[in-house]
């Protein structure tokens, strides 16, 4: 049996110290983000954006780290924009990335990557520019992942705990995808991530 970019994964992490598991994670994150997701920027340069953002809007640090990983999904199921059938169907990378995640942070830091999908097709249910914000990447994803809320599902996602850090995680996430733009590296969230594991990960 093939084993997947999650399993490879989970074993490097397994009883690794906490400088090790960030480096681990990190490394993850270089190996597999250097391929195209949205028109303009790499899935590295998409993360490293985002949790500029959120450090840059004074969030805390469960809402940098929930920036800086919420697409690890695309990189466990090894999504990105050179495969031809990439973004025909959805695969539920928010779903992929939280799952993997919670074994090693906090709700408030898995919720918001599990939600900032619902929370794209939200924002394009109640704000009829949003929508037309997105980047083109972003509108074909919308289609494939359901489009509009129902009216039972906008309240449920409205109930939701950590709705208002999963709007803003998309709000950043919209925004990540700026060519050329310079951030500082992955290396300066190593001490945000660290604070923000569970003291019981594996």
């Amino acid at each position: 049996m093939q084993v997947t970019h999650k399993e490879t994964l989970r074993n490097k992490l397994r009883g690794a110290s906490d400088d090790d598991a960030v480096e681990i994670l990190f490394e993850f994150v270089r190996q597999r983000g250097q391929s195209n997701y949205d028109e303009s920027v790499t899935q590295i340069a998409h993360a490293l954006q985002a949790a500029d953002l959120a450090t840059r809007n004074g969030c805390n640090d469960a809402a940098i780290t929930a920036a800086l990983f919420h697409d690890l999904g695309h990189l466990l199921l090894d999504e990105h924009a050179s495969q031809v059938e990439f973004l025909q169907e959805d695969l539920n990378h928010e779903e992929a990335g939280a799952d993997f995640l919670e074994a090693y942070f906090p709700a408030t830091v898995t919720q918001p990557i599990r939600l900032h999908v619902p929370a794209k097709r939200y924002l394009c249910t109640v704000d009829e520019e949003y929508y037309d914000r997105l980047s083109d990447a972003s509108k074909r994803s919308f289609q494939v992942q359901g489009g509009k809320l129902s009216r039972a599902e906008q309240e449920e996602f409205a109930a939701h705990e950590e709705l208002e850090v999963a709007l803003q995680l998309r709000r950043f996430d919209d925004q990540a995808k700026r060519a050329d733009h310079q951030v500082p590296p992955l290396e300066k969230y190593a001490d945000c991530v660290k604070r923000c594991f569970r003291p019981d990960r594996p």
